[in-house]
């Protein structure tokens, strides 16, 4: 199974991404290109997702309806949960499969900029020399720019005030890129919520807050696993991130920030 993994995934991301230091002669500028054309690659499967992320958002406040006048009966709470899905074309697990294939990707980049960027004696080409393919490796005199804006790319993006160690700008724009994009998705989780309310017993409370709660806990996430985490996997999650709130914006327009736009514009 590893020699798979490395064949069909961390050895052709590992190629590319020596293909655009070559280009770029910069590493974080290379990831950064990474980024993108991963991103744009991806456009055929994530885009549908979207779509139906869009649609399933729109039908928060049916489905909040539904639970008001089913709340002591699963079973037909769930039958027309279905039903309203089909008529509306909507398929609840739609979004799962680009998140598993976004995760597999960053599981593949964080071992690469592990073994590649992490400081043990050893040179940053001779590790990427053992990665890639044969006829992309590095002469061994290659000097690697690993500087990118204030960022030691091999390094945590962690800024120290005295001894307090802080997230520094790219981890935090990381984390707030994934937060605005899944304030986006999720227009009508106060509508839920305010439906919850009227709910006998308020069974639906849970579903609604955790709805609520998992736009704090992942970016929150993203800053606490972050700190241990080489500054080029930062970057590449950032802009990562931000592309995915710019293709979103386009196809669902801003969604839950609209409140937000709004009173911003006034």
């Amino acid at each position: 199974m590893s020699e798979i993994w490395h064949l069909l995934l961390f050895q052709p991301l590992m190629s590319a991404l020596v293909v655009l230091l070559k280009l770029l002669g910069n590493f974080g500028w290379a990831i950064v290109a990474l980024t993108i054309l991963i991103r744009v690659l991806l456009i055929p499967l994530t885009t549908p997702a979207l779509k139906a992320q869009k649609k399933m958002a729109d039908l928060a406040p049916e489905i909040a309806k539904l639970k008001k006048k089913h709340a002591n009966d699963k079973q037909k709470l769930a039958k027309a949960q279905m039903e309203l899905y089909k008529q509306a074309g909507a398929n609840p697990a739609a979004g799962c499969l680009p998140l598993i294939v976004q995760f597999i990707i960053l599981i593949a980049l964080y071992q690469a900029f592990i073994q590649v960027l992490k400081v043990d004696g050893a040179t940053v080409v001779t590790k990427i020399n053992d990665t890639v393919y044969p006829f992309l490796r590095l002469p061994v005199e290659t000097q690697v720019n690993l500087s990118f804006s204030y960022l030691n790319l091999a390094k945590p993006d962690v800024i120290r005030l005295g001894n307090l160690p802080v997230p520094g700008l790219f981890l935090i724009l990381a984390a707030l890129s994934q937060f605005l994009s899944g304030k986006m998705a999720t227009p009508a989780v106060k509508v839920a919520q305010e439906e919850a309310q009227k709910t006998p017993q308020k069974r639906d409370d849970l579903a609604s807050s955790m709805q609520s709660n998992m736009l704090y806990l992942f970016p929150v996430m993203t800053i606490f696993i972050g700190y241990s985490f080489p500054s080029g996997l930062i970057l590449y999650w950032f802009v990562f991130s931000a592309f995915q709130l710019v293709q979103q914006y386009f196809l669902t327009g801003w969604g839950g920030l609209t409140p937000w736009v709004e009173k911003f514009k006034k």
